[in-house]
C-alpha cells in the first residue's frame, strides 16, 4: 500500500518557486513531478498522468497558462483534472483574480493563489482540490 496522497505536477517557468512548492507538497506524502513551460508541460502532463496540476499563469509569451489550461480541458483524460493556478499578476498589474470559480470557457481553472504562495495555504488547497474529485 502507497502513503502518496496523489501526483501532482507543477508547471512553472521560475524554478526558485517550482522547487519550493515541490519540498513542501513532497514532505507532506505528495509525488511531484515539474515541467518549466508549457511545451514540456504537456509532455509531462502525458507521461505522468497527474492527478492536479499547479499551473503558472505567466509563462512564456505571458498567456502561457491561459493557452494551456484551455488546451488541457478539451483533451478528454484531462478535463476532470484540478488545475490550481498560481500568479504574480496582482503584484505585476494590480490585477487581482478572487478565489472565487472562473469562467470555465475563459479561464477553465479550478482555484487561484497568489505568489508567494505560503507552504500552509498551498498544501491545504492541494489537499482540498484533490478531496473534490
Amino acid at each position: 500500500m502507497s502513503d502518496v496522497k496523489g501526483k501532482v505536477l507543477i508547471i512553472d517557468d521560475d524554478d526558485d518557486i517550482a522547487e519550493s512548492m515541490q519540498l513542501t507538497l513532497e514532505a507532506h506524502g505528495y509525488e511531484v513531478a515539474r515541467a518549466a513551460d508549457s511545451k514540456e508541460g504537456f509532455v509531462k502532463l502525458d507521461g505522468e498522468d497527474p492527478d492536479l496540476v499547479i499551473l503558472d499563469m505567466m509563462m512564456e509569451g505571458k498567456g502561457a497558462g491561459f493557452l494551456f489550461s484551455r488546451k488541457m480541458r478539451k483533451e478528454a483524460k484531462y478535463a476532470r483534472v484540478p488545475i490550481l493556478m498560481i500568479t504574480g499578476m496582482r503584484e505585476q498589474t494590480g490585477f487581482f483574480f478572487p478565489g472565487k470559480t472562473k469562467d470555465p470557457v475563459f479561464l477553465p481553472v479550478d482555484e487561484f493563489m497568489e505568489k508567494p504562495v505560503e507552504s500552509k495555504a498551498l498544501v491545504k488547497k492541494v489537499a482540498e482540490l484533490l478531496g473534490r474529485r
